[in-house]
């Protein structure tokens, strides 16, 4: 798996969200651009080809018109991007990760139990399926 742009990643937002979509609909729940404008048909229908091509997108014809839909889970790609982010930025370590956000935005004790309590449940879990 590939990890997305960020154009990508707010259309495949967009897609997770309406289940399927032609681009027009799409377009419509993308936030405007800076400038206030909507994105061009032809911006937003590039980036879902792109999509399609990297295999994030499938698509059923309807003449010369397409409706989209997600091929990835959203839990499966958000899990594969964590992960990634994770072992770039600290080597890996989940608790190297949670001891930096801890430091650096003095997350209360009430949301460090949760996120350890998280974090526990998902190792279990995790172990469960390697066991299987």
């Amino acid at each position: 798996m590939k990890e997305l742009t960020k154009a990508e990643e707010q259309v495949m937002q967009v897609l997770w969200k309406l289940k399927k979509a032609f681009v027009k609909d799409v377009i419509k729940e993308l936030p405007l651009k800076p400038d206030g404008k909507p994105f061009a048909y032809n911006t937003v229908s590039t980036i879902v080809r792109i999509l399609e091509e990297k295999k994030f997108v499938g698509h059923k014809a309807y003449g010369k018109t397409h409706e989209y839909f997600p091929l990835v889970d959203k839990s499966n790609y958000s899990n594969f991007y964590l992960n990634s982010f994770i072992g770039r930025y600290f080597g890996g370590s989940f608790e190297k990760m949670v001891s930096f956000f801890v430091k650096q935005n003095n997350i209360d004790l009430d949301n460090f139990e949760e996120l350890m309590k998280y974090a526990e449940e998902q190792e279990a879990k995790n172990s469960e399926q390697k066991n299987k």
